[in-house]
């Protein structure tokens, strides 16, 4: 399951290293990310600290939204 954290400046700066030799991830803006499970435990061993925004399965879900609904 993805996960989607926040890192300040100096744990991302632990982190990168790390995420480089792990599964892809999606980086947005702000120091977040979008990190698989492999990932979030990866970054967990090494002690690096981060702030938990929310799961994939929390996601809104567009089924059954019609085109150019506001969801």
């Amino acid at each position: 399951m993805k996960m989607v954290i926040r890192l300040t400046k100096s744990e991302e700066a632990k982190a990168l290293p790390i995420l480089l030799r792990h599964s892809p991830g999606v980086v947005l803006s702000g120091r977040t990310y979008v990190l698989s499970g492999e990932s979030i435990e990866a970054l967990r061993a090494a002690g690096v600290r981060f702030e938990e925004l929310g799961t994939e399965s929390e996601a809104p879900n567009l089924a059954g939204a019609l085109t150019g609904e506001r969801v």
